[in-house]
């Protein structure tokens, strides 16, 4: 039976702060003296229930969205070719991708989420400065893929009643990035999803059917259909190098940050997922198939915005602008409208359900694990991500959206770095999970920071910060070329940089507390994955899930750790 709050709970709920407070939890990790939640915890084997299958289902899901078809145009809009395009989609995809595995691996094997796993490398404390980063990153994100299907709500209504997107008010679109109709559009999205937010890990694998199936045919019927009426995919495909030299080359980099920074948020906390793997093997199909599958739908995405110029005479790099388009054809076009904008929907709640919500809730648990649950922190997510940002702002033009893709990565790329080279360069894929649960265990390091990972970051994202603020305000913001050309690829030299600095101070000045020549699981792990990663299991009694007055681990020498 669900739970109901009686009136005297909301009552004190309106009056006080306390009555938020969630009943402590037995961790089965965690130290009796620590507040947690058991949303935090290894995922229990009865819940390991990602494939393979459910991996290339996820990203065929998360993959196929506006998001992703307006950054593959938008590398159009700002000047490249399709030749330039098509290798900048493969080459941004592929350099998120090899983060995605290495540091999906962790939680595969560990079963545990990124704000756990990031205490290994930062230590117990600094590692909240990664989580909220990640966290408002996150919520940014959710509120973007929201703009959109208001987007997607605006065109369906306007299908139902044409007069609909006619309703005057005191919004207006180029002063405040939304009119009145907009809004409406936006409130109603954002209250229909709220619900379907809070859908479980475990039960994604239904919600994947149901995009697979919706988001792919629209895609394939847009552009099918806009070619036919064009009488081919246009010129664009026709059209001469408008930029050369070292100008070309640094728009090329600019553009390539811009996709890698569509994922730089997963690229730390897959582990939020892949927690969830039945295999540690299975993850690894990311690798290939994740530049493959965002490829084929930026191909898409390109034809489409290629054939739209034919048409209408202008590149709609928003596919829902063609859609829009249809409302004008009667009611076929107007029905054809509604079922499109529909997928797109279906499109958008998906990305923000899978990619968005859950990994801010994730944060949010953590650093408030005495008023916040998985559950609420879906909530507060959609409210901060939902209105606190003004995301229809962001997505007011095309330039505004590759600046805003590229530049959070400038903060994330590190984190993602520090996060790989910990577990395969410096622990050697060797954790102990139970420290990971404790404010006093062997990674608080000094006053649980580690000063390695500290300064690897600040050395990392420094650089950057003068393109970042130049990108945001180029007319107010003076620096030189040079410092403007770093910026253009300030994902990867973010993620590079922050692990040759962290694996070499990690070596010369090891933190040998931190360090441990097993894996101590704390739990029963149900895979242990290849054989490399078994290299230093340790065997034993070990704790089961909730039985926390249990011996973590005791290994083959009968020693305990």
């Amino acid at each position: 039976m669900r739970y109901i709050p009686s009136g005297n709970t909301v009552k004190k709920r309106l009056t006080t702060v306390k009555a938020w407070q969630l009943p402590k939890q037995e961790s089965a990790l965690a130290p009796p003296y620590v507040w947690t939640n058991a949303d935090m915890d290894p995922v229990p084997p009865e819940n390991q229930t990602w494939t393979m299958l459910t991996w290339m289902a996820y990203w065929a899901t998360d993959t196929i969205n506006l998001g992703t078809w307006e950054t593959a145009s938008s590398v159009i809009a700002v000047g490249l070719t399709w030749r330039d395009a098509i290798p900048i989609m493969v080459v941004g995809t592929f350099c998120v991708a090899v983060p995605m595995v290495l540091n999906g691996a962790i939680g595969a094997r560990l079963h545990i989420p990124f704000s756990v796993i990031v205490r290994s490398s930062f230590g117990y404390y600094l590692a909240y400065f990664c989580i909220v980063s990640r966290s408002i990153l996150a919520m940014f994100w959710l509120g973007i893929q929201g703009a959109n299907g208001a987007q997607c709500i605006t065109i369906m209504l306007s299908a139902w009643a044409p007069s609909y997107a006619n309703i005057q008010g005191s919004l207006d679109l180029k002063r405040d990035g939304i009119d009145t109709p907009g809004m409406v559009s936006y409130f109603l999205f954002w209250i229909i999803q709220l619900p379907l937010l809070l859908i479980p890990p475990t039960r994604l694998r239904y919600l994947f059917a149901v995009k697979l199936v919706a988001a792919p045919i629209t895609a394939v019927a847009t552009l099918g259909w806009i070619v036919h009426a064009a009488g081919g995919s246009g010129e664009l495909f026709n059209l001469p190098e408008t930029v050369y030299g070292s100008q070309k080359a640094f728009l090329w980099l600019s553009c390539m940050s811009a996709v890698t920074g569509s994922w730089a948020t997963l690229a730390c906390n897959i582990p939020d997922f892949s927690r969830y793997a039945k295999s540690s093997r299975g993850q690894y199909i990311q690798l290939p198939f994740l530049p493959l599958i965002f490829t084929a739908c930026g191909v898409l995405g390109i034809v489409t915005t290629s054939a739209s110029y034919v048409l209408y005479g202008t590149y709609f790099w928003n596919p829902l602008d063609i859609i829009k388009m249809w409302l004008e054809n009667g009611p076929g076009g107007r029905a054809a409208a509604f079922f499109a904008a529909l997928s797109w929907y279906i499109a958008q709640v998906g990305t923000n359900i899978t990619a968005n919500s859950i990994s801010a809730a994730n944060d949010l648990t953590v650093m408030f694990p005495r008023y916040v649950n998985i559950r609420r922190g879906c909530i507060i997510a959609a409210i901060v991500g939902g209105w606190v940002i003004v995301p229809w702002k962001i997505l007011s033009s095309a330039q505004t959206f590759l600046d805003f893709m590229g530049g959070y990565s400038v903060f994330l790329a590190p984190i993602a770095g520090i996060l790989a080279s910990d577990y395969w360069l410096v622990k050697r894929q060797n954790i102990d999970v139970p420290a990971l649960y404790d404010p006093y265990g062997r990674y608080r390091y000094k006053g649980g920071v580690n000063w390695r990972a500290a300064i690897a970051f600040l050395v990392a994202v420094g650089p950057l910060l003068p393109g970042l603020a130049y990108s945001i305000s180029p007319g107010s913001t003076f620096i030189s070329q040079g410092t403007i050309n770093l910026y253009t690829f300030d994902w990867l030299y973010g993620f590079v940089v922050s692990i040759i600095l962290y694996t070499g101070f990690s070596l010369l000045f090891p933190a040998r507390e931190s360090l441990s020549n097993v894996t101590i699981f704390g739990h029963e792990p149900s895979d242990y994955g290849s054989d490399i990663e078994n290299k230093g299991r340790v065997g034993g009694d070990e704790k089961q899930f909730g039985d926390v007055g249990a011996t973590d681990v005791v290994g083959a020498t009968g020693e305990k750790y």
